[in-house]
């Protein structure tokens, strides 16, 4: 038997106990923090009904436009909040626990106050064996900020990252999603400073940089009107083993072609 904040069982003994289970999952409160909008103004509301049209449109079940809908309402916040989890719920038919199950369980959505620039530096093995951990805290040093934290002026978010799939390039750092490779702690030091002074550095590769909440809008499918820098595409390292097999003549082998059935 099941309550709203537990669960009642029996022990072997057949004696009755209940377990509390904690809050009841209706409402999206784990992305409550303090100051966060509970509802939009008209103004707010009639753009982002706008966009929303746009997006949900593209595809033939709306519940499919729930991830583009999430970057869009975390473009106007820089995280996402009750007023937003609602806004994507209510244009979806969607419930609390069903949209923040989906959001709590991607990390690109944020859940507290984002800076105009989200620096994360890669942790995860290969990046910390190459000095990730070092960039890290070097960053952190010199912010004077710890994970997930802001600097005073709004400029800088901090964080630690899982792994990018960058790691032929390690240590990585990215800013709002795009790729600064082969990182050291003093370039590391100069791309935050860079960031600070309202004069961000070019990307290793991929477009130039934007501030956090258009770069939310664009990963919500709504027009980048950045121009193409020529800098997308595999590296060299990505490219080394691709080049040495060219060099050798080496080819991978023909597929054996087998009996319908064969291997069933």
């Amino acid at each position: 038997m099941t309550g709203p904040t537990g669960h009642s069982t029996k022990t072997s003994g057949g004696e009755r106990v209940f377990l509390r289970l904690g809050p009841p999952p209706e409402e999206p409160n784990q992305f409550v923090v303090e100051g966060a909008p509970q509802s939009y103004s008209p103004e707010v509301q009639a753009r982002l009904e706008l966009d929303a049209k746009e997006i949900i449109g593209r595809y033939p079940n709306k519940r499919s436009a729930l991830l583009p809908l999430l970057h869009l309402v975390q473009a106007q916040d820089s995280y996402l909040t009750p007023a937003g989890l609602e806004f994507c719920g209510r244009r979806l038919g969607l419930t609390g626990a069903e949209v923040s199950a989906v959001a709590s369980f991607y990390t690109m959505y944020r859940r507290g106050p984002t800076g105009d620039y989200l620096v994360g530096v890669c942790t995860n093995t290969l990046c910390a064996v190459m000095g990730g951990d070092a960039i890290f805290d070097s960053l952190k040093e010199h912010l004077g900020i710890g994970n997930d934290e802001t600097t005073e002026d709004g400029s800088v978010t901090l964080q630690h990252i899982e792994c990018n799939a960058a790691c032929d390039f390690a240590p990585v750092v990215m800013v709002n999603w795009e790729f600064f490779d082969n990182q050291t702690p003093e370039s590391a030091r100069d791309l935050v400073d860079s960031l600070r002074a309202g004069k961000p550095a070019t990307p290793t590769r991929g477009a130039a940089l934007c501030v956090f909440r258009e770069t939310s809008r664009i990963l919500a499918g709504m027009p980048d009107e950045r121009p193409d820098q020529g800098l997308g595409g595999a590296g060299p390292a990505t490219l080394a083993g691709l080049q040495v097999a060219k060099e050798h003549g080496m080819e991978a082998p023909q597929a054996t072609p087998t009996t319908p059935g064969e291997g069933d």
